[in-house]
This record gives structure tokens, C-alpha cells and sequence, in this order.
């Protein structure tokens, strides 16, 4: 995944929930930091993201746009 894959997914998130702060974790939080991260870090075809404001909100994100939706 590069850094404009991991901006479309949070993009997606925003929309979807309304939240505006989004928290990355796993090995795709690289690419916040290091936009440019070399390939060996950017293999993972999937972002961990969830928001704070509201515990909801995970739950939406990841039936909207988590593993087996048609977005992933």
C-alpha cells in the first residue's frame, strides 16, 4: 500500500463515519511518518483504522469498507 491508498481509505472512513481524526495502526502507520517508505514496508494490502470519537464508528468502518466489502 503507498501513502495515497492509505489517504483514499481514511477519505473513505471520513465519509462513511463524519469523524474527522482517524488513528492508523499496524505496519501501514509507517506511511504516516514516511510518506515515501521504502517497498519492503509497503506490502500489506490492508490499513487498521479506527476513530476515537465514537466507538460506533469502528463497527461502520469495518462494515462498510473492512475485509470482503466490495471496497477492499
Amino acid at each position: 500500500m503507498h501513502r495515497q491508498q492509505l489517504e483514499h481509505i481514511i477519505r473513505a472512513a471520513a465519509g462513511i463515519t463524519g469523524a474527522s481524526e482517524f488513528v492508523i495502526v499496524g505496519s501501514q502507520s509507517v506511511l504516516g511518518q514516511f510518506p515515501q517508505a521504502p517497498d519492503e514496508l509497503l506490502i500489506s494490502i490492508e490499513a487498521d483504522v479506527f476513530s476515537l470519537r465514537d466507538p460506533a464508528d469502528n463497527d461502520l468502518i469495518y462494515g462498510s469498507i473492512g475485509e470482503g466489502s466490495p471496497f477492499h
